[in-house]
C-alpha cells in the first residue's frame, strides 16, 4: 500500500491535516488483507520526527521514508518531491530484499509514486484515486466566490488532472470507490471499462453497530446530552459543508426550538491558504442566532467515534464535494438515522426514506426539511435505524472489500478485467 500524505499510523489522528477518511481506509483494508493470507507493507512519508517504522499487526506495518525535508507538506504540493520519495523507498526495498506480489496506491499524489516503485519492481500497480481532480474542481469553480486562478493556485487543479490522467492510462487496474466516480473515469478520462473495477470504501462491523436504547440513554447521559442532537464531524475542509450545515440548521432551529447541532472540527482549516474557514463558520453562528444551540468540540478519538454517533438523534453528511461519505456508512452501521448529500456517491447505494435521507446540501431549505423529517417522524426515524444499519452491513464490511481487491488484482490471468455487480442494488457504468 502506498499513501503518501497526511499521518499515517497504526491509531491515526483522525482530523489533523489531511489525515481523514483516506488513511482510515488504508490501514483497515491492510489489516483485512493481512487476515485473508497477506503481509503489508503501509508506504507513507516520514516527517516531524516520525519513527522509520511502525507495527499495526503481526503482518501490517508502516513503512516511512523521507523527502522534502521534516516539516509538515500539503497534498496538493507533496508531488513535487515525491521522486526523492521514490528513490528513497527503491533504496529501502532493494537494501531490505523486499518483494511485493502488486503495489496499490491510494490518491493521486501516492499514484505517481506507486507508477515509478511498479515499473521498477515489475509488479502490477493497483490505483484508488478515492477523489477526482476535475470532479472537485468543477464542483469548487461552482459553488465558490474565488476566481479559478485562486483555486488553481491553491489546488493545483491543473497539474493534478494532467498527472492523473497519465496514471489511469497506465495503472495496471484503476478502482473507483462509487459509481458516479467510475462513470466519471470513463467520461471524464477515458478510462475503460475493462480497465476499471468499482470496490467501495468499507468499515469495522465489529466496532459500528447499534446499541440498545437502555445503552443509547446511558451513552447520551455520559456526552451531557439532554435534548435531542444532530451531529456531523469530519476535518474543516471547504468542501466538507460545515457553513452549509450551519445555515441548515438556523432553518430548523426556527421550527424545533429543542435541537442542538453538534460538530466535532478541527479548529484549523485542512485546506491550504483556507484559514479563515473556522472564523466564517463561527460567523454564520452568530449571524443565524444560534450560540447557545451549536456546540463545536474536536475531532473525536477513535475510540470513542461509534458512541458519538449513537447518541447521536440524527447525523447529517453535508459535503459539497465527497468521493463516498465513510462518516455517513459508521453512523447508518451504529443506527443513527443518517441524512446524507446528493453531491457525492454514497447516496446511489441507498434507497430514500428507507435506509437514509439525502438531499441537495447546498440548499439550506431542502436540507434543514429533510433534517426536519429525521428528527419528527418516529416511524421513519426506527425505519432507519433498522434498515440502515442492516444496508451497510449488507454492503460495506472491511472483509468483503478486501475479498473484492484480491479477486480484480489474481484475476489478471484473463485477458481483461470484468466490471461486475458484485454489490446488488448500486448502479455500475455501462
Amino acid at each position: 500500500m502506498i499513501s503518501t500524505h497526511g499521518y499515517v499510523a497504526a491509531q491515526p489522528p483522525l482530523g489533523a491535516p489531511d489525515t481523514g477518511g483516506q488513511v482510515v481506509f488504508v490501514i483497515e483494508l491492510s489489516k483485512k488483507l493481512a487476515q485473508l493470507g497477506y503481509r503489508v507493507d503501509i508506504w507513507t512519508r516520514r516527517f516531524e520526527g516520525q519513527p522509520e517504522m511502525e507495527r499495526v499487526n503481526e503482518n501490517v506495518r508502516i513503512i516511512r521514508v523521507p523527502c522534502g525535508g521534516d516539516d509538515f507538506i500539503p497534498k496538493e504540493i507533496l508531488y513535487h518531491r515525491l521522486p526523492q520519495w521514490s528513490e528513497n523507498a527503491l533504496r529501502y526495498i532493494h537494501r531490505h530484499r523486499l518483494k511485493y506480489r502488486f503495489i496499490n496506491s491510494h490518491y493521486w499524489d501516492a499514484g505517481t509514486a506507486g507508477a515509478q516503485l511498479a515499473l521498477a519492481l515489475g509488479v502490477p500497480h493497483v490505483h484508488t484515486p478515492h477523489s477526482l481532480g476535475i470532479w472537485k474542481e468543477r464542483d469548487m469553480r461552482e459553488n465558490s466566490e474565488e476566481d479559478a486562478a485562486v483555486l488553481d493556485e491553491r489546488f493545483n487543479f491543473g497539474q493534478r488532472i494532467h498527472h492523473e490522467r497519465i496514471l489511469y492510462r497506465e495503472s495496471d487496474l484503476v478502482i473507483a470507490t462509487t459509481p458516479i466516480q467510475a462513470d466519471m473515469l470513463v467520461s471524464d478520462y477515458d478510462v475503460k471499462p475493462d480497465h476499471l473495477r468499482m470496490i467501495p470504501p468499507g468499515y469495522d462491523d465489529t466496532r459500528f453497530f447499534p446499541v440498545g436504547a437502555a445503552s443509547r440513554r446511558a451513552l447520551r447521559s455520559d456526552l451531557g446530552y439532554e435534548t435531542r442532537v444532530i451531529a456531523s464531524l469530519g476535518r474543516l475542509a471547504r468542501n466538507k459543508g460545515f457553513d452549509l450545515l450551519v445555515e441548515a440548521f438556523g432553518f430548523v432551529a426556527e421550527r424545533d426550538p429543542s435541537v442542538q447541532l453538534r460538530m466535532a472540527i478541527n479548529d484549523a482549516s485542512s485546506d491550504r491558504g483556507d484559514d479563515s474557514l473556522m472564523n466564517e463558520v463561527l460567523a454564520l453562528i452568530e449571524k443565524n442566532g444560534l450560540a447557545d444551540r451549536v456546540v463545536i468540540s474536536p475531532s473525536v478519538s477513535d475510540e470513542a467515534l461509534p458512541d458519538f454517533y449513537r447518541a447521536a438523534d440524527v447525523f447529517a453528511l453535508s459535503s459539497r464535494y465527497e468521493p463516498f461519505g465513510m462518516t455517513a456508512v459508521e453512523a447508518m452501521a451504529c443506527g443513527t438515522p443518517t441524512v446524507m448529500t446528493t453531491h457525492g456517491g454514497l447516496y446511489r447505494a441507498v434507497r430514500f426514506g428507507e435506509h437514509a435521507l439525502y438531499a441537495d446540501t447546498t440548499d439550506k431549505y431542502e436540507f434543514g426539511v429533510t433534517l426536519l423529517q429525521a428528527l419528527k417522524y418516529s416511524r421513519l426515524r426506527e425505519r432507519l435505524h433498522r434498515d440502515g444499519a442492516h444496508r451497510v452491513r449488507s454492503l460495506f464490511t472491511w472483509t468483503g472489500i478486501a475479498q473484492q481487491l484480491l479477486a480484480a488484482v489474481e484475476d489478471r490471468s484473463r485477458d481483461t478485467y470484468e466490471v461486475v455487480p458484485l454489490m446488488p442494488g448500486i448502479d455500475f457504468p455501462s
